[in-house]
């Protein structure tokens, strides 16, 4: 059991650590009363050792850690990285680069969608986790032996997992097919959450304009309340409360104060005045400048079996290749193919056009069937 409490400890680990090719790495974070993630611990493991990093540990500095996890000349090993990078991101105002998740890659090389990483290393290093600590309080101090011992397992197994996806990435020659998904991963719009965007969250149904234009101003309100309080959404205000004040645009206290999941004190208070503000905004809103609602074209007649045929096509090839389904197509991504030939959709771009985009368009224009063959579907050239 290695647990890291101090600066120098860091310091001199983190070097060390910089002279890997790669490092596995995972964090634990608690989330349940704040708005940002709040960091607990996080678990490296290199060539040789493996050590727990406590970032609540009086006086420590992370910044050695910090300059790790940016440092471009080491790969940074995560399973399903997104959460992990929206830390780091967080904290530093960098997304960790380069970056290889195991998930991303286990889709790729066949292990079903959305593996989990007791699945992953059990089927590629023969490894049996204990996830009884999964639902400890991370944040209690202090740690006992067996929560260590439990988080540091999440990265000692994740090399050898991560050493056999890239021996079949290579062999396979799908090392280009992963590079595109990292790129979105590495990305930090993925990590950015815009407040003039919160009120997509909703999935109002009301698609007018003064309706959208209050619910864009309230939701915006309370995404950045929530993220200068640093406490979750729901703390500041529920959303069926946001969908009210939109549908009733209430100007004054003792009209906010009516609102369903408002109480009096509420109204008088901070968020009364926020939110009376914010309504505003919305009302003052000109009506070519309201946010909409996506419509969607009404679907042509022929459209929905032509989806399903495209739909089985997709399940055939995806087999036939060892690659997850939801990393190529969906069924919004279907349904765009089959009304256009040039839908913007991930499918007709890059691997994923090579491996099924352009048998969708030829099934679509009738170039190709699909026909029974013993048990299996083939593809047969008209």
């Amino acid at each position: 059991m290695t647990l890291i409490t101090s600066t120098a400890e860091l310091a001199a680990f983190c070097d060390r650590m910089a002279a890997a090719d790669y490092i596995a790495i995972d964090t634990e974070f608690m989330r349940e009363h704040t708005f940002w993630p709040k960091l607990c611990l996080v678990q490296i493991a290199g060539l040789d050792e493996a050590a727990a990093i406590d970032p609540l540990a009086p006086g420590i500095d992370l910044a050695p850690l910090f300059a790790l996890v940016h440092d471009p000349k080491v790969l940074k090993v995560f399973h399903s990285a997104r959460q992990d990078v929206e830390i780091f991101d967080h904290l530093t105002g960098r997304v960790p680069t380069p970056l290889f998740d195991t998930q991303v890659a286990a889709m790729v090389c066949g292990f079903g969608e959305s593996v989990s990483y007791e699945n992953l290393v059990g089927k590629l290093a023969n490894a049996r986790i204990d996830k009884s600590s999964r639902f400890t309080d991370w944040s209690h101090r202090p740690l006992t032996e067996r929560q260590i011992d439990y988080a540091l397992a999440d990265v000692i197994h994740l090399r050898p997992a991560y050493e056999a996806l890239r021996q079949q990435l290579t062999r396979s020659g799908r090392e280009s097919w992963l590079a595109e998904e990292m790129a979105i991963l590495c990305d930090p719009a993925t990590y950015r959450t815009e407040p003039d965007q919160a009120w997509l969250r909703l999935k109002p149904r009301n698609a007018s304009a003064k309706f959208l234009s209050i619910l864009r101003e309230v939701a915006a309100w309370r995404e950045r309340e929530a993220q200068k309080r640093d406490i979750p959404r729901g703390r500041i205000m529920k959303d069926e409360a946001l969908l009210e004040i939109a549908a009733h645009t209430p100007r004054d206290i003792d009209a906010m104060a009516r609102i369903r999941g408002m109480s009096r004190n509420m109204a008088e208070g901070w968020q009364g005045q926020g939110l009376i503000a914010a309504v505003e905004r919305g009302l003052s809103t000109p009506p070519d400048q309201a946010p909409k609602l996506a419509q969607r074209p009404p679907t042509p007649p022929g459209i929905a079996p032509l989806v399903e045929l495209m739909r089985v096509l997709l399940k055939m090839k995806c087999e036939d290749e060892g690659v997850a389904q939801k990393l190529v197509a969906g069924s919004d991504d279907l349904e765009a193919i089959a009304m256009d030939d040039d839908a913007q959709v991930p499918a007709l771009h890059g691997w994923r056009r090579e491996m099924f985009g352009e048998d969708a368009l030829a099934l679509k224009r009738g170039g190709i069937a699909l026909a029974v063959q013993g048990r299996r579907i083939r593809v047969v050239t008209l």
